[in-house]
């Protein structure tokens, strides 16, 4: 992914969708729609992390409904991490004749036939979290390179001096999501020559089952005595490692990365068994992409709210809206997840973690 920054910053435009509607309003015979009957399709990949049924798709119902006086609708479908049924989804989409689509690939490059079939319809479409291949309208995402650069800070600063002492596992997302790509591009920038990679795994489907299996294999190819850190790409896989790195025997876990601070994972965080995850506030990302694709229904212009054009492997000058991410440890989990919202003192600090929170001060 190539970007190219279009203004300098990075916050998104609240008032987009406002000021837009504002400024077209003497020019209503140009095309553009002003009726609020808008039909939004919203296609997510699966439903094992938490974040998408939690947290995104109620933000981006919520932002469609506000930004269409309670008149637009959102009808959703989950792929399951099935990249042939979710091809099936958008052309049932798009017979179903929505006004815009919102797709978050569960593989990029073959959800590029779906999007552009959806082109030659007419439908626009925003592809949300994972950049997908084919004619994109709109993007927004995090800057998933950054993810990469964060992930690999945190684990250097949690192996501190003893950075050379061993070796550590790298468990990278599946090759599938393009974003995966950028977190492990990331991340080795920041570990390449700093530490040695015992092994290195692209783990099929994200799955926390396939992350175990492959860090019991890594324990046996190079020694529970020799692991010093685990990168792992995100929460749910850093949970299935924690299972492997117990059922070996290590009683002393080292420290290992998280990414998306689910629940568990911030849980994990608390009680000491994971080291860091990555906090991506979801809220003005499905936001974003929920004001994306009401401007294009409308067949507004993104330029009132995109920050950078962002190019694929198909299509160049994507207009897009690019979200900060932040390093989330057991000293700053009051300070992010907390505050914002996404979860309370009391979600968190359940019994079984009252001792542990009560420890760091989470109270």
């Amino acid at each position: 992914m190539n970007a190219h920054l279009r203004r300098a910053t990075v916050g998104v435009a609240a008032s987009a969708l406002a000021v837009s509607l504002a400024a077209c309003s003497s020019t209503l015979d140009s095309g553009v729609r002003t009726s609020d009957d808008i039909v939004v399709g919203l296609l997510l990949p699966e439903n094992e992390a938490a974040r998408y049924e939690k947290f995104d798709k109620p933000v981006i119902e919520k932002k469609i409904s506000d930004l269409t006086n309670g008149k637009g609708k959102v009808v959703y479908a989950n792929a399951k991490q099935d990249a042939a049924l979710q091809t099936q989804q958008v052309d049932s989409m798009i017979s179903d004749k929505v006004d815009v689509l919102i797709v978050d690939a569960v593989d990029s490059k073959s959800i590029a036939g779906g999007v552009q079939r959806a082109k030659d319809a007419d439908i626009p479409v925003v592809a949300f979290d994972r950049l997908a291949e084919g004619p994109i309208d709109a993007y927004t995402s995090f800057d998933n390179e950054e993810v990469g650069h964060v992930q690999g800070k945190a684990l250097l600063t949690a192996l501190g001096s003893k950075a050379k002492n061993g070796q550590i596992v790298m468990m990278n997302g599946a090759v599938t999501d393009p974003n995966a790509a950028m977190f492990k591009r990331g991340a080795h920038a920041e570990l390449d020559g700093k530490v040695s990679v015992g092994e290195e795994y692209d783990t099929k489907e994200w799955k926390p089952e396939n992350a175990n299996a492959n860090m019991a294999a890594a324990i046996s190819s190079i020694g529970k005595e020799n692991l010093i850190g685990v990168y792992s790409a995100n929460d749910g896989m850093a949970g299935g490692i924690i299972d492997a790195l117990k059922a070996a025997g290590i009683t002393e876990l080292p420290p290992v990365t998280g990414q998306d601070a689910e629940l568990a994972g911030v849980q994990r965080i608390v009680a000491g068994e994971q080291y860091s995850s990555v906090y991506k506030p979801n809220a003005p990302e499905a936001a974003a992409a929920a004001e994306m694709a009401i401007l294009l229904a409308r067949g507004m212009s993104l330029d009132s709210m995109a920050q950078v054009d962002v190019d694929s492997p198909t299509t160049k000058a994507i207009p897009s809206v690019l979200v900060p991410v932040v390093s989330v440890t057991k000293e700053n989990i009051a300070d992010t997840v907390v505050k914002d919202g996404v979860y309370t003192v009391a979600e968190i600090c359940t019994p079984k973690y009252r001792a542990d929170c009560d420890r760091i001060g989470l109270t």
